[in-house]
């Protein structure tokens, strides 16, 4: 391992007659540097001059073999220090800055002549002296400049607003210095120093009765301040601190700013407590530090406002899980008027798990990611980023589900829940989620996609979507004709499969908005429909039903009037229409291979 020399090397050391400037000086003279030790020989609050701090160093250096001349000039006076260097030895490699006094008191008591005295010797001073050598160093190729500053610039301290602003004023001095030194090899360091300095130069110096005297080491003994290796790199070691950033939330140029951003339920970063153990980083340069910034404002938004951020939403999912078993299926089914009659057989193998034949009733591959949703949002657990609107915003539009195949008679399944769509029908939105079901294997069971439409989210000025109306039945007579009436209790017997909204069960609660009973849940009449196709075109088998798309358009109450089914297609085409109480449904279904596959479309 090479020796570490700093020979032919000319530094300059501010505030060396105590302290670590002394212990400054005394090993960069020991390792072959030569020093001009500047001190002022002031006290520790910066009244009084003396030559006979700075004469005593340099006798010590010299007295060691090395080679040092004095300077006695305050640190405000920077050129003054740097022509004693090139008068003495031509030219400066390295300069210290670590001068500094302190002058402590409360803000509440700080004058100004306080805190501006505090800040011309340690920020100013610093600047002053390095303003001067800053033009040799780079002119020669080569200088190292090292900034004393102080933790408690980074972590604040009572008593010091002073001197913590002009030490973590070094800081920014230094790194800018470091950027703009760079092509010319000359390179900046700080030091934020914890130990007992004759100046204070620290925290621990305020724990002391009275300024540790003159002559004595500081706290923790020496080490070659990082950086200072001659040609060889830097010396690594001791406690280091880096830059860390929170990434917290970043509002994108789109979203507008204001009081709306004080809303508890936003997502954003207001009021929230964004830590460093998971989402943090480590940008080394102002470069780094500013990409996202650079990227929120260069970078083509999605678009959006303060309830719906595109940019965020697309590049995000959650996921919720759940189980159910024979129980719960069975409860499905007769939640959606399956096996009315025990004697009717047709349907029995739905509601009775004993029965060799018991299966699930297809529709019912859209209840657990529902239930799942729903009880997260009951427990205040549910969040979608992006999606910064409460569920009262919210009105069910649209529901398409796919089987991958035959729902088990149990299962532990996870729901995915991603972000497909987002239309702006100013001045509400209509968002699609798309849901992926798997089992403990990680086997996908089902496909959903839940579309809502959410009032007052719109107005962003985004694309509109497609205004085809899906619920347009072809123009002939109906191939099939199935009716059935909803029983009374059938909001009550549905909502034990996961339905805890009190519109569809409290009477009271229906009244407060505007109704004068419980409304049935859309999901309900989506049972019933597909219930309809199964019975139509699958000879009652539900392994041959594929998928189903419908779109809630109106309310249904149970049995107020009798209801009806008609069921009407060509070739392969099928199409189901099914009125409760004014309510339409339409919708069509595909047969292949025995089973059904398409796009059908069921409003209810």
């Amino acid at each position: 391992m090479t020796k570490l020399r700093f020979d032919d090397r000319v530094a300059i050391v501010t505030g060396a007659g105590a302290g670590l400037g002394r212990s400054h000086a005394l090993l960069l003279g020991s390792l072959g540097a030569k020093v001009v030790v500047n001190d002022l020989g002031g006290a520790a609050t910066g009244e009084g001059k003396s030559a006979s701090a700075a004469d005593k160093v340099v006798e010590e250096i010299r007295a060691a073999g090395g080679q040092a001349v004095a300077n006695y000039d305050s640190v405000v006076n920077g050129a003054g220090i740097v022509k004693t260097a090139v008068d003495a030895f031509g030219k400066v490699d390295i300069l210290i800055n670590n001068a500094g006094i302190l002058r402590d008191v409360s803000f509440a008591k700080m004058t100004q002549a306080e805190w501006d005295i505090v800040l011309a010797v340690h920020l100013t001073g610093s600047m002053s002296v390095s303003h001067a050598a800053w033009p040799i160093m780079r002119e020669q190729g080569f200088g190292r400049i090292v900034m004393t500053t102080s933790a408690a610039g980074i972590y604040g301290n009572f008593g010091q607003a002073n001197y913590s602003a002009a030490k973590l004023g070094l800081v920014g001095l230094a790194n800018t210095l470091a950027e703009e030194g760079r092509n010319k090899n000359v390179r900046e360091h700080h030091r934020a120093h914890r130990g007992v300095t004759a100046h204070g130069d620290c925290l621990a110096a305020r724990h002391l009765e009275a300024p540790p005297a003159r002559g004595r080491e500081p706290a923790g003994g020496l080490a070659v301040p990082r950086g200072l290796r001659g040609d060889q790199g830097p010396l690594r070691g001791g406690r280091r601190l880096h830059r860390q950033g929170a990434l917290g939330t970043l509002l994108r140029h789109h979203v507008p700013a204001g009081p709306a951003l004080q809303r508890g339920r936003r997502g954003l970063a207001l009021g929230q407590d964004h830590g460093f153990e998971e989402n943090s980083e480590n940008p080394k340069t102002i470069n780094e530090s500013m990409a996202p910034i650079l990227r929120n404002i260069t970078s083509p938004s999605l678009g959006g406002n303060e309830f719906i951020d595109l940019d965020v939403a697309s590049k995000t999912s959650v996921k919720f899980e759940s189980e159910y078993d024979e129980n719960d299926l069975a409860l499905y089914a007769l939640g959606i008027g399956a096996a009315r009659d025990p004697l009717d057989k047709s349907e029995l193998k739905f509601a009775y798990e004993m029965g060799g034949d018991f299966q699930a009733l297809p529709t019912f591959g859209v209840m657990p990611q529902m239930s799942a949703m729903l009880k997260a949002a009951r427990e205040g657990t549910f969040t979608m980023p992006g999606m910064s609107f409460g569920f009262e915003r919210l009105l069910h539009g649209e529901q398409y589900m796919e089987l991958k195949g035959p729902m088990p008679r149990k299962g532990k399944l996870t729901h995915h829940f991603k972000f497909k769509n987002a239309y702006d029908k100013d001045p509400n939105a209509v968002v699609t989620f798309a849901i992926s079901t798997v089992d403990e294997d990680g086997t996908e069971l089902a496909y959903n996609e839940m579309t809502s439409f959410v009032k007052g989210a719109g107005g962003w000025g985004g694309d509109r979507g497609p205004s085809a109306d899906i619920n347009v039945p072809p123009a002939r007579e109906p191939d099939a004709v199935i009716e059935e009436k909803t029983d009374v209790n059938q909001t009550l017997l549905f909502r034990l499969s996961g339905d805890w909204n009190p519109l569809h069960a409290d009477p009271g609660f229906a009244k407060a908005f505007g109704y004068d009973r419980p409304i049935l849940h859309g999901l309900c009449t989506f049972g019933h429909a597909g219930r309809h196709v199964i019975k139509a075109f699958c000879d009652n088998d539900g392994r041959k039903f594929k998928s189903i798309k419908v779109r809630f358009t109106k309310n249904v109450f149970p049995r107020r009037d009798a209801g009806h089914a008609h069921v009407e297609g060509v070739r392969h085409a099928h199409r189901v229409r099914d009125q409760l109480e004014g309510a339409q449904c339409a919708g069509h279904q595909e047969r292949r291979g025995g089973a059904l596959q398409g796009d059908p479309a069921t409003g209810c």
